[in-house]
Parts: C-alpha cells; structure tokens; sequence
C-alpha cells in the first residue's frame, strides 16, 4: 500500500498554519514600512483563502481588492469575488479589463487571436500592472495568490500572476488550500470550483495540465519535501514511474521562473 498519500498532506493542524500565514503577512508589512495590501480576487479559493487570511493578519481597512475580468470571465466568477470581497468587509473596484486587452490586439503587428499562450498571458500581466498601480498609489504591497503546486509546476504566468511581492499560501499544496479553504469557512461552491487561470474561455487548469492535483499533489511532496528520488517516490506514493518521471521534468523545466533573471559574474 502506499505511505504517501493525499490524505498525508491533508494531516496539518490547520490552526497553526492559519496563524503562520498571517504572522508572516503581519510581519512582512510592517518591515516594508507599507501601509496595507492590494490583492486581486479572481473568486476562485487561492484568492479566497488568501484575502481571508490577510484581512485577519491586518484587518480589512487595509485591504484593498480588485476584481478584474476580462470579457469571457464566467459571471459566477464575479459573483464569487464579490462574496469573498463583501462577506470580508474590505473596499474594492471591478475593473473591466477587456477595453486594455483589446488595445493590444489593436497596436500589435502580428496579433493572433489563435495563439493561446501570448494572448492568453496578457491577461495576467494586465492585472499585475494594475495591482501595481494601486501599490504604488497607497504605498501597499501586493499580496499574490499562487499555490505551492502551481509554483513547482510553473502553473503560472512570469510577471503576471507571478509578479507579486509576496506569496503567503505558497507553502501550501492545492490540495491543502482547498482543506484550509474550508477550515477558514469560505463558501463549498468557491472550494469545489475547478481551478482556472481563464486565459480562454474554457480554460480549466487540470485539463491543460493533463492530471489532478488530487494525484501530482503527493508525488510533488515525496519528490521536493521529502527530497526522495524518483524510484523510492513510485514506491511510496503507488504512482507510475511515467507519471513520477513527468512531473519531476515538468518542474525542473520550469526552475527559471522560479528564480530572479541571472547576472553574468565579472
């Protein structure tokens, strides 16, 4: 039988980890000398979890959400943010984002509606831009929302959503969020939401990745916590060697956006 399992990674004392988180948010804005945080809400429990646990570290007078859709962004979506946003008490602005998006497709030689990827990324990178201007008009940090799985796949877009200044639930596996989720009391519809970047319509984070984060979620803890090779990770975790071999190359292929741009040594 397998030791290493999803109900492994689902044993945390999910007190104590709520306590770290917003000890860490606390701690880290006080050292910057900022006054709050600007956190995009997208409606989906990353997000979600994440505004709960920084308006419990800092209140929610010092919070600032922006919930910024583009034109194919599913209703419920919107509705979910404004749940999180009003059940939470913080001040926020809807910020239609589909008019920038627009001026890109317009101004740039070559545009391609047909290629997910570069068209799909300017969406992130939108927002990023505009949670900066936010930042930077109220002296606020900005509090990003990705998890610990997407960070090790590389399930995220390079200086979009991964352009933040902070990544409180980054500790955490998808998984482990979803748990805490629900520990935290946010809404069982915005726990059980499939997980989407909605870089298209459509677009559901498992179906672009090809697997469950019910399955890589384990194989990620035995390969980068537990530090076991990939042979002892199969054992452990009752997975295929091709499953285990996949998601260790699909991590260390995306290490570079991971890490800071390199500077040659003089």
């Amino acid at each position: 039988m397998p030791e290493i399992t999803l109900e492994t990674l689902l044993k945390v004392d999910f007190d104590r980890v709520s306590k770290v988180i917003q000890d860490f948010i606390r701690d880290y804005i006080y050292s910057t000398g900022c006054k709050g945080v600007v956190i995009g809400l997208s409606g989906g429990i990353d997000s979600s979890v994440t505004a709960y646990l920084t308006v419990k570290a800092i209140g929610k007078e010092n919070v600032l959400g922006l919930i910024m859709p583009y034109r194919t962004t599913p209703k419920e979506d919107i509705e979910d943010a404004l749940t999180i946003a009003n059940t939470l008490g913080i001040k926020y602005y809807i910020i239609d984002i589909t008019g920038i998006r627009d001026s890109f497709a317009k101004l740039l030689p070559e545009f391609n509606e047909e290629e997910r990827i570069p068209t799909g990324n300017l969406l992130p990178r939108i927002r990023m831009t505009i949670l900066y201007y936010y930042a930077n008009k109220y002296n606020y940090i900005v509090v990003g929302t990705s998890d610990k799985s997407e960070l090790l796949l590389g399930y995220f877009t390079k200086y979009g959503d991964g352009g933040v200044d902070i990544l409180p639930i980054g500790c955490l596996y998808k998984t482990q969020v979803r748990a805490l989720g629900k520990y935290l009391g946010i809404p069982g519809r915005i726990i059980a939401k499939p997980s989407s970047p909605r870089l298209w319509p459509g677009h559901l984070a498992e179906e672009e990745l090809g697997f469950k984060y019910e399955d890589v979620d384990p194989v990620l803890y035995a390969l980068f916590d537990l530090k076991l090779p990939i042979e002892e990770t199969v054992y452990k975790t009752g997975k295929s060697i091709e499953f285990v071999k996949k998601i260790y190359e699909i991590v260390q292929k995306n290490e570079h956006k991971r890490k800071t741009p390199p500077v040659p040594s003089i």
